[in-house]
């Protein structure tokens, strides 16, 4: 899961003129409520229930870098928030319009309770995760403030926010039509709300925050086709944008105004649960030999697979985040003691699959990736981390790219690497696989796990290896558990074919 770490956004540097009794923020804000329905009718509001569908889009997660990003229909979206006791449920069912090895169509229960954030699966049981300031647990910190944020974004409760007399109100500028005010609310979180300068209505309340792979970075919630229900301007169009793409928008078929959300309280299982361990997960890596010069790095988290040559190693893969690559390079590092590392080998694109990539740059390596894979990793490690620095903030390198096109023969007296651009692959078709002739060892990321459902691009996997006049013994799975047979995972691709895919 990436950490998320909330913080201000300042955005714009003119000032809004403030009248001699009252601040401009303040103004701002007052003016904000008033477009709403008034001061006392927003702060009377006890519920909010917003129904609708919506369409949720990855960032960075299509089949290409540079295309379009995998949609996910979200059907029967209906989020009940208890607005003085800051509760909410969010109920949906989420439909993939891509393809995907695992099921296609799920249902979400997510909750907030004050401090705590919580999931309820479709069983019933509550899996619990604390938040609150300050947070042991990073992770489960990650999510309660992600949750906090989506329960702030609305304009209702965005503005009630920015009422409280324990808020903090910065100076107010204007920028492109829009009035804005840094707020920081009673409990000390930072966003800037957006008013329009001619409606006075909330246009959007923007967040920044801290990601693995993208570094500082802002998001958006966006507001528009306002309607009026009793008495109170309620959006019926609502958009995110994270970074440069846009990852949600909600079209509200229904707002209702103090309608019964029913009991949002953590039931006593969550409140009772001991808080999570203080300070990251420790990282475990293994290095398993599999063949000469040849070690599978697993433990905890995604894998890597090492490879001995002559007077150097290559790892293939850097996922995770800092904590795990770095742990992978020294563990590799301990297990070949003199011999440098000199290359990490990035298969695609997909974050998980790339999460400890600046770690890698951080430690000299030079990345090898296919091509069209380039444009995203320059960017990736030319961005800012300043709020929650990474390895590569705190120790800069230069970035050291070797591009692949179709094909790239590593090789030396002892050791043949050959890595081939998968083509046609429907889950990224900027990938690579690694082949080693002498053990007919194929090594590969996202093309083949046991543990998968369905295999919808399987069949394009074996195209691929019998257009290369590969004769693979053995496959080696960055995810997954260690090495299987050619044979066997030919006979589970083709006795678990795919569903129907959806239309993109």
């Amino acid at each position: 899961m990436r950490r998320v770490i909330f913080t201000l956004v300042a955005t714009g540097t003119a000032l809004v003129v403030a009248s001699a009794q009252t601040p401009a923020g303040r103004q701002v804000v007052n003016d904000a409520a008033q477009a709403l329905g008034g001061k006392d009718r927003i702060e009377a509001v006890k519920t909010l229930i917003i129904e609708g569908e919506a369409s949720s889009w990855g960032a960075v997660g299509g089949v290409r870098p540079d295309g379009p990003q995998n949609l996910t229909k979200v059907t029967d979206y209906k989020q009940g928030i208890d607005v003085a006791r800051e509760r909410m449920r969010v109920t949906e069912t989420r439909t993939l319009q891509f393809p995907f090895a695992l099921a296609t169509v799920t249902r979400q229960d997510l909750r907030l309770d004050g401090d705590l954030a919580f999931n309820v699966p479709a069983a019933g049981a509550a899996a619990a995760g604390r938040g609150g300031a300050p947070m042991p647990n990073r992770a489960n910190a990650a999510v309660w403030r992600q949750r906090r944020a989506d329960f702030l974004s609305h304009p209702i409760i965005a503005v009630r926010a920015a009422l409280h007399p324990g808020a903090k109100l910065g100076d107010a500028r204007t920028q492109a039509g829009q009035q804005l005010v840094d707020v920081t609310t009673v409990v000390g979180e930072l966003f800037t709300l957006a008013v329009d300068a001619s409606t006075k209505l909330p246009a959007s309340v923007t967040w920044m925050t801290s990601d693995d792979n993208l570094g500082d970075i802002a998001i958006q919630t966006s507001f528009a086709q306002y309607e009026d229900v009793g008495g109170v301007k309620l959006p019926k169009q609502i958009v995110t944008k994270t970074d440069r793409w846009k990852t949600w928008e909600l079209l509200v078929s229904k707002n209702t105004l103090d309608g019964d959300v029913g009991d949002l309280a953590a039931p006593d299982a969550v409140k009772t649960a001991p808080p999570p361990a203080a300070g990251p997960p420790p990282v475990l890596v293994t290095a398993e030999p599999v063949a000469k010069g040849i070690w599978y790095m697993g433990g905890t988290g995604e894998h890597s697979v090492l490879f001995e040559f002559a007077d150097h190693l290559v790892l293939f893969e850097t996922p995770g985040n800092d904590a795990r690559t770095l742990a992978v390079i020294e563990k590799a590092r301990a297990t070949v003691p003199g011999k440098p590392l000199t290359m990490a080998i990035t298969s695609h694109h997909h974050f998980d699959h790339a999460g400890g990539f600046r770690a890698a740059v951080s430690e000299g390596l030079t990345m090898v990736m296919y091509k069209d894979n380039v444009a995203l990793f320059k960017d990736v490690a030319s961005r800012p981390h300043t709020i929650d620095p990474d390895a590569l903030a705190k120790r800069p390198k230069p970035l050291k790219v070797q591009a692949v096109d179709d094909k790239l023969t590593l090789k030396d007296n002892t050791m043949e690497v050959i890595l081939y651009h998968v083509k046609g692959d429907v889950h990224a078709d900027t990938e690579l696989m690694a082949w080693v002739p002498r053990d007919r060892l194929l090594v590969e990321a996202d093309q083949f796990d046991k543990a998968w459902t369905q295999y919808p691009w399987g069949s394009n996997f074996i195209q691929n290896v019998e257009q290369r006049k590969l004769n693979v013994d053995r496959i080696l799975p960055v995810h997954g558990m260690g090495l299987e047979p050619w044979m066997e995972v030919v006979a589970t691709i083709r006795s678990k074919p795919a569903t129907a895919s959806p239309s993109r």
